[in-house]
């Protein structure tokens, strides 16, 4: 008997048969069908791209400005019947929306329109060069898409590590920049604890813009204390990274899509989705 205070996980809906043939196409990419939409889709996604960067030439944009303008608008809207048609086709909307590719799909089409309020905006649909990673699930490259699934779960398991490394780093730039402050000052470039505090991150990641620079013994000699800092410093996520990607143990995974979350990355022998618990 369950208490009244668990949560009930309510069943999928039923899918018809339209929305099982419109994801087999859309999200899986072993069939014909799924293979020749992922290719139009992906020079779809190149010649955006292209689009865009050629429309930030000013003399092309002045020759050719009215077309730029209508192959964005035309590639804007068929990506937004494709995002429509992914929704309409997953079985589990929202878990699609907050996926890493819904959300992508979703920045990728929005840009357009803000452009409509705020001028320059379309500039930022290059982010649909991100959805060229699906890439690899139409060549096939299942070994790639298991790299990657591997960082990212050494990534995730590491974070909390990294969350308390860069909170670290924060404090110690935020010290070094108030000390920098103190016996700089104002006449030396160092106009205010914030400037300071840019001066020791550029300073301890060893980036040295060196638009701002210490002018005083005492100042330079904490500055070179910093320098070799940052050395040891930068190789602390890595290590974790690092730590973290050969204690995982490599699994073999397939790019089927899951029809009611569209997560990938399952084990070649799984049946269920590891995600929301789905039969593959």
């Amino acid at each position: 008997m369950t208490s009244g205070t668990d949560k009930i996980e309510k069943p999928a809906k039923s899918r018809t048969t339209l929305q099982r043939r419109l994801h087999e196409i859309i999200f899986e990419a072993e069939t014909p069908g799924g293979k020749f939409f992922d290719l139009v889709l992906i020079l779809s996604i190149v010649v955006s791209v292209v689009v865009v960067m050629l429309d930030s030439v000013s003399r092309i944009r002045s020759e050719h400005g009215a077309l730029l303008r209508l192959l964005e608008w035309s590639i804007t809207i068929l990506f937004t019947v494709e995002y429509a048609l992914r929704i309409y086709c997953i079985g589990r909307p929202i878990r699609y929306m907050t996926s890493f590719f819904g959300v992508v799909d979703l920045l990728s089409i929005l840009p357009t329109y803000l452009s409509l309020m705020v001028p320059g905006s379309r500039y930022l649909g290059v982010i649909r060069v991100l959805r060229l990673l699906r890439v690899f699930r139409v060549l096939k490259l299942a070994k790639y898409l298991g790299e990657g699934h591997l960082l990212m779960g050494a990534l995730y398991a590491s974070r909390r590590k990294l969350e308390i490394f860069i909170f670290g780093v924060l404090t110690l730039v935020i010290i070094i920049g108030s000390i920098m402050y103190v016996i700089e000052g104002e006449e030396n470039g160092f106009t205010s604890i914030p400037r300071a505090v840019y001066w020791a991150i550029v300073t301890l990641t060893t980036v040295g813009y060196g638009d701002i620079s210490p002018q005083t013994n005492l100042g330079q000699a904490l500055a070179a204390v910093v320098m070799l800092l940052g050395y040891s410093i930068i190789a602390v996520p890595t290590g974790l990274i690092t730590a973290e990607l050969t204690a995982m143990q490599r699994q073999k995974v397939t790019s089927e899509s899951c029809p009611q979350c569209s997560a990938e990355g399952h084990e070649s022998d799984a049946l269920y989705c590891k995600f929301c618990g789905a039969r593959l």
